[in-house]
């Protein structure tokens, strides 16, 4: 804490101790007001700006230091002054001492806070940045928490200091003047207990029913504003149309069918979207074919000889084509229909709120979801008109294995499928454009990934942008095509290549569906713009899947879709917030990287105090069983406790064995549960329990323990002798609960 904060604590702490050490509380008790209340009506007689200054003061100071009595000036002030003069006194007086309150609170405790119930503190902080001041109106117009208590935690969040002032000048004005109008019959009152009589009972109850009719009212105006100039139909054919059949759409509309809401889907391509068909199915198919070829190069290490796996490209591609063919009836148009599902092909258009044109058909809904999904972003580089570049979307189609591949981005599309063409006999140069492959991952992850791919012959150019394509003419007059990379610094260098794999992210589809005739917004990021339920400016269309973001993985779309179909079924009655605080995430990479909530990049960015534990994938039995060594468990915690920050997975089927921690974190469950959670021997989730071993271990409690060495020696001896220094022995081979001193590697971060 610097010197002006310490300074400042001192001061105010000093104020409170003199308060109470003189015994000030005292004089505020409804008796000791009663009593004098003729000796300050003869002072404000004589001297009415000196007591009125005074009890300004006064006022200010004690709402400012929190202390206690506020209530009670407030009736003197309306005895004193009576209402209309206390009114304008003590809603000032209350006000300017609640902001000095909320600076207090903002400049002692908000930085140690934030840094330890960050993650608290998130949801309310979106909360205060979206409707901060309506927030706030509400909690002083309801007294449910006392004033004091919203002062010191508005000072927590991000509210702005004017709209602190202003919420709580106009919220506290209704309740301060009930008060201030009691305290005119200050010597009629017995206790503080009559102030609330049934009929100021009622008077709080209408206080508390107002915001909620106030924001139902500006609910209504603003979906009146927004559906203004579009004529509403007096009924529909659809409690819900869903556009777009990928899995967020998929998803939304066996939900709505499955509450017998009458919904319709249109798809203009094919059933299933990206993840089907160009996506999550077909790249797992190529990933396990290429893990086959690798396996039968490196059978040897198991007692196996082998040659060179012979590749056959076209049964290779054959194979992802059945694999996705295996898994379409899952997501066919029969099997939706017969779910009760209406499903149409074709181009779908908005053309009001409630209208969705189909190839000249009209559909008329009481709400729309649109699940449009997202495709490949395809960079503007010079000469790329010269190509045909290949994405995720046509890269299914390919026919001949290229020779020499270039993959253009090292996040997890370029990395998984630069890894498995590399492992097919391919040439494959991943390029990237910052300082090392994954760059959103830690930087062991990176470290640990580069040297794997790099060991299996991918030629791995980091901190290189793509400057330009070249097409020459070379020997026999065939094409050659060079990608032209430069440096930071400038220089240029060049890969030839036979195709080019863009990987550098999907864009969403936002256009061709009519959302500007409808005023309906797109973020900076691309993505229609939505509210925490999924919500767009249209209060009857909803979005979800990639085309709303923030995330583009099948899991979160479904996730999504849940909130879209409630939401848009049932808004009226309950509407649910999506939560992406634990979003678990895969790189099919070999091995794999999986991480839930936070990586050390992150907490540090965001200033977390953390610890980090750390477990060797050489450690675990079954790794070693499977010669499956690389990788690790990174646990981060929050400083001194179990509870998990968020965990990374590097392993073989890390994806697998995540979910563990995936449901401890969403559960609030820290690692002491998962250290007493019995994991079956040998596992590789079993590394899971060790990481938890690992961190007890560095938490053991030295005390007690040396309480302990001295109580075994007198049992042993008979006699107390001076205590040993401890040691912890290693852990012996697969007792993943063991406490090893020499494995433990928890070190404290910030």
């Amino acid at each position: 804490m610097n010197k002006p904060k310490l300074l400042l604590l001192v001061a105010i702490i000093a104020a409170i101790v003199i308060f109470f050490a003189s015994g000030a509380q005292e004089y505020f008790t409804l008796q000791s007001l009663k009593a004098q209340q003729a000796d300050f009506q003869v002072l404000f007689d004589e001297s009415p700006l000196l007591v009125a200054g005074g009890f300004f003061a006064v006022y200010i100071t004690m709402a400012a230091l929190s202390l206690p009595g506020a209530a009670l000036l407030t009736l003197l002030g309306g005895a004193l002054f009576g209402f209309g003069w206390g009114l304008l006194l003590i809603s000032f007086a209350s006000t300017i001492g609640a902001t000095l309150a909320f600076l207090i609170s903002r400049t002692l405790l908000r930085e140690s806070i934030e840094k330890r119930f960050r993650r608290q503190l998130e949801s309310l902080n979106r909360g205060v940045e979206r409707e901060g001041g309506f927030y706030l109106f509400t909690l002083r117009l309801v007294p449910v928490f006392p004033f004091f208590v919203v002062n010191l935690v508005m000072g927590l969040t991000r509210m702005r200091v004017v709209t602190f002032y202003v919420a709580s000048q106009l919220g506290m004005l209704a309740g301060t003047a009930i008060y201030v109008n009691a305290g005119r019959e200050l010597g009629q009152l017995e206790s503080l207990s009559d102030i609330l009589s049934p009929g100021l009972i009622a008077s709080f109850i209408a206080l508390g029913l107002f915001p909620l009719i106030a924001n139902r009212i500006v609910g209504l105006m603003r979906k009146r504003k927004q559906q203004a100039g579009f004529t509403k139909p007096k009924t529909f054919d659809y409690d819900m149309v869903v556009i777009g059949a990928g899995s967020a759409g998929l998803v939304t509309s066996y939900i709505a069918s499955a509450v017998n809401a009458r919904v319709a889907l249109i798809e203009r391509h094919k059933m299933g979207g990206d993840c089907l068909n160009t996506g999550c199915v077909p790249s797992k198919a190529l990933i396990r074919a290429g893990r086959a070829a690798h396996e039968i190069r490196h059978s040897e290490r198991f007692g196996i000889k082998a040659n060179e796996p012979e590749i056959d490209f076209s049964k290779v591609m054959g194979h992802v084509h059945d694999v996705v063919k295996s898994v379409e009836p899952h997501d066919s148009i029969e099997r939706y229909e017969s779910l009760g599902v209406e499903v149409h092909t074709g181009q779908a258009m908005l053309q009001t709120p409630w209208e969705v044109v189909v190839d000249g058909r009209v559909m008329t809904t009481r709400n729309i979801v649109i699940a449009t999904g997202a495709r490949p972003r395809v960079p503007a580089i010079p000469g790329i008109d010269l190509i045909t570049p290949l994405t995720s979307d046509n890269l299914w189609d390919l026919k001949v294995q290229p020779k020499r591949l270039v993959v253009l981005g090292s996040g997890p599309i370029g990395m998984e499928l630069g890894q498995s063409f590399a492992r097919l006999g391919s040439h494959v140069t991943i390029i990237e454009g910052a300082p090392r492959v994954m760059p959103r991952e830690d930087e062991d992850v990176s470290a640990l990934m580069h040297e794997q791919l790099a060991g299996e012959g991918v030629d791995l150019r980091v901190n290189s942008t793509a400057t330009r394509i070249e097409v020459l003419t070379g020997k026999d007059s065939q094409p050659m095509r060079h990608l032209v990379i430069s440096s930071p610094e400038g220089e240029e260098s060049w890969v030839e290549f036979d195709e080019l794999l863009v990987a550098i992210g999907r864009e969403a589809n936002v256009e061709g569906f009519g959302l500007e005739a409808l005023g309906i917004a797109v973020s900076e990021r691309g993505t229609i713009d939505v509210s925490e339920s999924l919500q767009t400016l249209q209060p009857n269309i909803w979005a979800c899947g990639d085309v709303a973001g923030p995330y583009q993985f099948t899991h979160a779309a479904g996730h999504q879709a849940w909130h879209a179909a409630v939401n848009a079924l049932f808004g009226g009655l309950k509407t649910f917030k999506v939560d992406y605080r634990i979003m678990p995430m895969v790189t099919y990479t070999e091995p794999e990287v999986a991480r839930v909530g936070l990586n050390e990049s992150e907490a540090i960015a965001q200033g977390y105090e953390y610890e980090v534990t750390h477990y060797e994938m050489g450690e675990s039995d079954r790794a070693l069983a499977e010669r499956a060594t690389e990788g690790f468990v990174k646990v981060l915690t929050e400083k001194g406790r179990d509870r998990i920050l968020g965990v990374t997975l590097v392993g073989a089927s890390a994806g697998e064995w995540l979910a563990e921690f995936t449901m401890a974190m969403k559960n609030n469950i820290g690692l002491n549960k998962v250290l007493s959670t019995i994991h079956p021997y040998p596992t590789l989730s079993e590394a899971n329990k060790a990481a938890a071993g690992m961190w007890k271990n560095a938490h053991k409690p030295e005390g007690v323990l040396k309480v302990l060495d001295r109580y075994f020696t007198w049992r042993r001896n008979g006699r107390f002798e001076p205590t040993k220094t401890l040691t912890t022995a290693p852990a012996a081979s697969g007792a993943a609960e063991a406490l090893s001193s020499s494995d433990t590697s928890v070190t404290d971060k910030q």
